[in-house]
């Protein structure tokens, strides 16, 4: 049966709808008041934003399940896409959650904690805690005005108070001199700053203020006058109209026909507490979808729902309040307080979306619009999307190692990063140890086994100038690749060789976008092999302090890097964590931290750059060994991986 003929025959009921691409992957979920409507909206040949024509594009068949209602549909939905997590799902996609103040006041105890997890386990819950209230500040006053533990320590055994008991700021149910009775109104004073209450909190710090200031400690003082302005700040969020102990949520939706974009605002006693936005390429969002979504999985249910645009309020409403098992108001309102609440969400919104547009433009200039001028400038026969530069790094021709970085689309693609020792070269050459790299990578490609070096790149960047480029074409001829594009990038000038003109330096203008990219894939391997070969160094040398030791030899040694690191955390070590090593006594234990420690064997592991090359600041990487993928703390603290050694 064809799309077509499947539309036709889909009921006029409420229900969602499941989208599958040709290899039967489920792309994107959606709900419905009638489902044969909204389906055949996908399919009519009207303009669509960019990323929903892409998913109709890619919609080889779809499942609808029918619904008694829109309310069951909404639920429905937010199950299957928090299971399924569809690519083309892209409203609640990231896991950044704002943060929460958590009070369980089920225990005889309980501690004040920040959290960004909300889980319905009979917790209290503050917050969220968004943008323009810092939920540190908050957690501090609390500690400031009110004696109550933040700490995680047993206490089914009484023990010495901390140093925050000699400060003032916990009065030690720990040491067990506190009544549960005592404690439990401390934190009954918590929770009711929490809810708005913010006098008691004053009255303690002006009553500080004025001590330390009759004492002339002026500087403490001030630290408390401080607290007391961000106090101010906090109540001044006060919405007048609303009462002190009012809750309530605002959501608005705009979109510019590509763009989308939600704002949330929220309200906690009655104050304006923060608000975050959504922004998203796609403009054929459902607002009632996101709100549902954001409960189900994301946050605790407040009092009132403040929106507009909802096709079925009242369906809603219903889902949220079966959610949240108590009665939930959703309310679309005309004028008051309300209605300039959520004009202000509305004007967020689009400004959020109108930000964003701005942003990724400048983006995709510095990404696909450096890739696309590259290869007009150059005028290279393909587009080059997949960069692959290469780099070496070794001190005085020891450690010699290579490193492959790979920007598809002017984006680093941090997981098809590979690295290499090197095998044959002897001495110090980089030149020959840049044709070995290239030599066994274009092997690789051959092979087909790993997708990174499956993969054939649209352009092949070399650091360095024309030695290194006539080495890297030996490479090329050798293997039977001359097909494939290349060039070199010398530093001193930032001249371009091209593999087919060799002989010919090529300046690209300094200020653009194209020669910004290569400069940036450049130092990215510049990167990836000065981190290689620093962890390889670090591990011979502490390898080379430890075989000193009588009785440790190259197997040993290596048993103690794998369980430590180094040499120098070995040394740090207690007996017993040696000794829990397999082939390890207690005896050898004990030695071993006798020799490190008394016997003045040197631990230092630094090592310097490599290859006569300068890099003041990297980020360091984990890296595996030989054949084995690893991964590493990418630039900027990502989590990518860094990939594997060759």
């Amino acid at each position: 049966m064809t799309l077509k003929e499947k539309i036709k025959n889909l009921p006029e009921n409420p229900g969602v709808y499941i989208m599958r691409n040709a290899g039967g992957e489920i792309i994107y979920i959606g709900k419905a008041v009638v489902l044969k409507n909204r389906v055949r909206q996908y399919f009519q040949h009207t303009e669509k934003p960019p990323k929903v024509q892409a998913m109709v594009d890619n919609i080889a068949d779809f499942d609808y399940i029918i619904t008694l209602s829109e309310k069951d549909a909404l639920t429905l939905e937010a199950t299957l896409i928090n299971k399924y997590k569809p690519y083309y799902n892209i409203l609640l996609k990231d896991d950044k959650h704002s943060p929460y103040i958590k009070i369980d006041t089920s225990v005889d105890y309980p501690a004040i904690e920040v959290t960004r997890k909300y889980k319905r386990d009979g917790a209290k819950y503050f917050g969220p805690y968004m943008q323009s209230v810092n939920v540190k500040d908050i957690f501090d006053l609390i500690h400031t005005a009110f004696p109550v533990r933040d700490c995680r320590r047993d206490l089914s055994k009484p023990s010495r108070p901390c140093l925050n008991y000699h400060l003032g700021r916990c009065i030690a149910p720990c040491s067990g001199k506190v009544s549960k009775e005592e404690y439990h109104a401390e934190i009954g004073k918590v929770i009711a700053f929490l809810r708005g209450n913010d006098r008691e909190v004053e009255r303690v710090l002006n009553e500080k203020m004025m001590k330390f200031a009759e004492e002339e400690n002026f500087e403490v003082a001030l630290n408390y006058k401080n607290k007391l302005k961000v106090l101010d700040n906090i109540v001044r969020k006060q919405v007048s109209a609303l009462p002190k102990d009012f809750n309530l949520d605002i959501f608005a939706y705009e979109t510019n026909g590509v763009l989308g974009a939600v704002n949330m605002l929220v309200v906690r006693g009655g104050k304006l507490v923060g608000g975050e936005n959504r922004v998203f390429e796609s403009a054929d969002e459902d607002i009632a979808s996101y709100i549902f979504q954001y409960y189900a999985h994301n946050a605790p249910v407040c009092d009132e729902v403040v929106t507009d645009g909802v096709e079925n309020a009242d369906a809603l409403e219903k889902a949220v309040s079966e959610l949240a098992h108590r009665t939930v108001r959703v309310v679309e309102p005309k004028q008051g307080v309300r209605r300039q609440l959520l004009d202000l969400s509305h004007s967020n919104a689009s400004h959020a979306m109108e930000k964003h547009g701005t942003t990724e433009e400048r983006k995709r200039v510095r990404t696909e619009g450096a890739v696309v001028q590259l290869g007009e400038l150059l005028n290279l026969p393909v587009l080059p999307n997949r960069i692959e530069a290469y780099d070496i790094s070794h001190i005085s021709g020891t450690d010699k190692v290579a490193s492959m970085a790979v920007f598809e689309g002017g984006e680093p693609k941090k997981s098809h990063y590979r690295k290499f020792r090197i095998k044959t070269v002897e001495g110090n050459n980089d030149f020959a140890c840049m044709k070995e790299t290239l030599t066994r990578r274009l092997k690789r490609l051959e092979e087909g086994d790993d997708e990174s070096f499956g993969t054939p790149p649209d352009l092949i960047l070399i650091d360095g100038g024309k030695g290194q480029l006539a080495y890297a074409l030996d490479a090329l001829r050798e293997c039977g690749r001359e097909d494939l594009e290349i060039l070199s990038l010398a530093k001193r000038e930032e001249e371009v060789f091209l593999g087919s003109d060799p002989k010919r330096a090529i300046i690209l203008p300094r200020d653009s976008v194209a020669l910004q990219m290569l400069q940036r894939v450049r130092d990215e391997a510049h990167r990836f092999a000065i981190t290689y070969h620093r962890t390889l160094r670090s591990k011979h040398m502490s390898e080379t302090v430890l075989r000193q030791i009588e009785g440790i030899g190259k197997k040993r040694a290596n048993a103690l890097i794998a369980a430590f690191g180094s040499a120098e955390n070995v040394k740090h070590a207690s007996a017993e964590e040696i000794a829990a090593i397999d082939g390890f006594s207690p005896a050898l234990a004990r030695e071993i931290l006798k020799k490190l420690n008394g016997a003045g064997i040197a631990t230092d592991n630094s090592a310097d750059n490599g290859g006569g090359k300068s890099d003041a600041s990297f980020a360091s990487g984990v890296d595996s060994v030989d054949g084995v993928q690893g991964s590493s703390v990418g630039n900027g603290g990502g989590s990518d991986a860094d990939g594997g050694a060759e």
